[in-house]
């Protein structure tokens, strides 16, 4: 199968080449696609070297399916030709998430909206991804009412500049480095918190709180559902972390929810309080799971559930889940 990937020069990008090679997706042919000043680069998968393509030899290749992570005015731009050739697109940006035309997919959670007259698939936002994983199973048995979440998001989902700008910091502080460094945010983030991701919003919210809040329920096909969110940039680099209190309409019985996580796709349940085991971002890096701990009552209202919820950004929260989408699509014979 002829694959594009777009943005394959990224932090993401590079990534979904990783993923492909590793899930042994069919590639028969790879496109790797950037920028006009990226082509001809070379760039590497399964340890052979492909040469950079620029958009339009991308198009004229026609491949199966084209992976886009290159941001949203690059979709916005190019998805549609894209698609407009036959190509399926699955793309990794804000652009088409919320447009009602289009699909909005986890495949733990709706694969089965999927059409083979679907054309540019939206890939979800990092930390929502996660967050909808662990709740579908327990959204199907007890129904989800509202969620309160507050997420504590890796550098790398900024990109590059700011996991320089975070070892830039550290080297200054612990070396004595003189190297200089970007500044991907306002403010220093080793030893830092920063509760602004992305911009603000005249409700007072960031736009990536608001992602949470209108993804959820799109993903989800539940309007009703109510979510509210905080979202907060954090010096490391593992994986994205969530602290999830989950009011449901059914009364839920502790050891049941824990066992209907156990057996859910893609969720690696880790809760022994005793033995102090709970996700943490450095056991998530580089795994494809949604990793689900700290599960307990909230003892101050009724039928609702704390729990801690962490997966690799990079992985699960962009590249795995892209991939398993063209998987799913190829499954079903909707990939040419």
């Amino acid at each position: 199968m002829k694959v594009a990937v777009v943005g394959a020069t990224g932090l993401v990008g590079t990534k979904m080449l990783e993923v492909l090679a590793e899930r042994n997706f069919p590639v028969t042919e790879l496109l790797p696609v950037a920028s006009e000043k990226s082509v001809g680069k070379e760039v590497f998968f399964k340890g052979v070297p492909y040469k950079v393509v620029g958009m339009q030899d991308a198009i004229a290749a026609r491949p199966a399916v084209a992976i886009f992570s290159a941001g949203g005015s690059t979709s916005l731009e190019w998805a549609p030709q894209f698609a407009a050739a036959g190509i399926t697109v699955i793309d990794n940006s804000s652009a088409w998430r919320m447009d009602p035309a289009k699909k909005l997919v986890v495949p733990e959670v709706n694969a089965a909206v999927l059409t083979a007259d679907d054309k540019i698939i939206a890939n979800p936002n990092c930390s929502t991804i996660q967050m909808v994983v662990a709740l579908q199973p327990l959204h199907a048995k007890y129904r989800v009412r509202r969620v309160v979440v507050s997420t504590y998001q890796s550098v790398t989902g900024t990109g590059k500049k700011a996991v320089d700008q975070l070892m830039g910091e550290r080297a200054k502080a612990v070396a004595g480095s003189t190297a200089e460094y970007p500044m991907a945010y306002k403010y220093p983030i080793d030893l830092n918190v920063i509760p602004q991701i992305d911009v603000f919003q005249d409700n007072g919210y960031t736009k990536e709180e608001m992602k949470m809040v209108k993804e959820t329920c799109k993903i989800m096909g539940d309007d009703s559902i109510r979510v509210t969110a905080t979202t907060v940039r954090i010096p490391v680099m593992g994986g994205h972390s969530e602290s999830v209190n989950v009011e449901f309409a059914e009364e839920f019985d502790l050891q049941e929810v824990k066992a209907l996580l156990q057996h859910a796709p893609g969720v690696v349940v880790v809760d022994d309080p005793v033995a102090q085991q709970y996700p943490m971002p450095m056991d998530a890096h580089e795994k494809d799971a949604v990793f689900v701990g700290r599960l307990r009552r909230d003892e101050t209202q009724p039928r609702t559930l704390n729990m801690w919820v962490v997966s690799d950004n990079l992985r699960k929260g962009a590249a795995t889940n892209a991939v398993q989408i063209a998987e799913y699509l190829l499954s079903k014979g909707m990939l040419a």
